[in-house]
This record gives structure tokens, sequence and C-alpha cells, in this order.
């Protein structure tokens, strides 16, 4: 198992079944670095760079990724429960990351007033996520399930939510406008304009 090394920069490595839950790292750089099987709960990536990097079936829950930059990062069938992505260095002059996450499962974490277009959301599990005061323009958002999950002030324009469910979107409080909602669910966003359906 390799190492990880304070102030080293890493390029084109795959980290295997790498064990660093609970650890401590600082100023390191990863690019073009794929991750498969690795624990890194609980573990503190401070000012640390991700670049075009790939997780596969890793466990990141409760991650600290405290002035650390990402751009152009995928996470495939992971744990990612209680991250508070908006504690990570996003470029203000820069609104796509290319985050991707796609069969992944997000519970409990924070994306509250960040700026992340076209971020991807894929067959996720988003229980309780706080999307409030962000902007999340012509986001993907596909069969994903939204329970508890807060939008308040959010910019959704342009956002596809198909066939995604279990999301209580005002459309007062949220810009919506040339979002895309699967049928079925689209009426729940009724509730807000005080709309009764009956049979």
């Amino acid at each position: 198992m390799k190492v990880l090394v304070d102030g080293e920069s890493y390029l084109d490595i795959l980290f295997e079944k790498h064990l660093g839950s609970h650890k401590h790292f600082n100023h390191i750089e990863f690019e073009d670095c794929q991750f498969v099987d690795c624990d890194f709960s609980e573990t503190q990536f401070k000012n640390c760079k991700f670049l075009n990097c790939i997780f596969e079936r890793c466990n990141f829950s409760l991650v600290d990724l405290s002035y650390s930059k990402l751009f152009e990062v995928r996470f495939q069938d992971s744990k990612l429960i209680g991250v508070d992505w908006a504690k990570a260095e996003w470029a203000i002059y820069h609104l796509d990351f290319e985050l991707n996450f796609t069969r992944c499962i997000l519970n409990d974490s924070s994306f509250f007033g960040l700026k992340l277009h076209e971020l991807v959301l894929d067959e996720c599990k988003l229980h309780d996520v706080d999307f409030r005061e962000g902007d999340f323009t012509n986001s993907s958002m596909t069969y994903c399930n939204f329970r508890h999950s807060l939008f308040m002030r959010t910019n959704l324009q342009g956002v596809d939510f198909s066939d995604s469910e279990e999301y209580v979107i005002d459309v007062f409080e949220n810009n919506v406008k040339k979002a895309r909602f699967s049928m079925s669910e689209a009426l729940s966003l009724l509730e807000s304009l005080g709309v009764e359906l009956v049979d």
C-alpha cells in the first residue's frame, strides 16, 4: 500500500484498497489518479488538490476537505455521508468544476451556498442534503432520491430532475426556470401553489 506523504505530488497513480481513515493530510496534489476500494472516512485533506481523479467504491464519509480544490473529479458507487462540500475551495471565477457522482450515497451532506454549474448526480441517495442558497444551473440530478433535502433560494435553472423523487421544492422560493421534472413527481411542485388535486 502506497504511503501518502504531505507536500508530495502524485501523477497517474492507482491507489487500491488504501486504508486512510482518521488520517490528516496536507498540501498533497493528485492528478489523473484512480482510487479503488479505498477507505478515507473521517480523514482530513487540507489544502490538497484533486485534478481529473476517479474514486470507485470508496468510503469518503465525514471527510474534511478544508481549503482543498477539486476539478474533474468523479465518484462512482461510493459513500460520501456527512461531507460539507462548502469547506473546499471553489474558485469564484469558475462555475463548472465537472464534479460527477454516480450511484453514490451523499446523505447528511451540505452544498450550501455553492456555485456548481453542470453538477452531475446520477442514481444517488441524497437524504437530508442542504442545497440552500446554491447555484446549480444546468446540472443533471437524475434517478436520485432527495428525501428531506433542503432547497431554498436555490438556483435550479435548467436542472434535469428526470426520474428523481421525494424532493420538496417551493417554486416561489427557488428558480426552477426550464428545469425538467418527471410528470408523477412534478405534481408535488403544485403544493407550493396551494393547488389541490382531485381524482
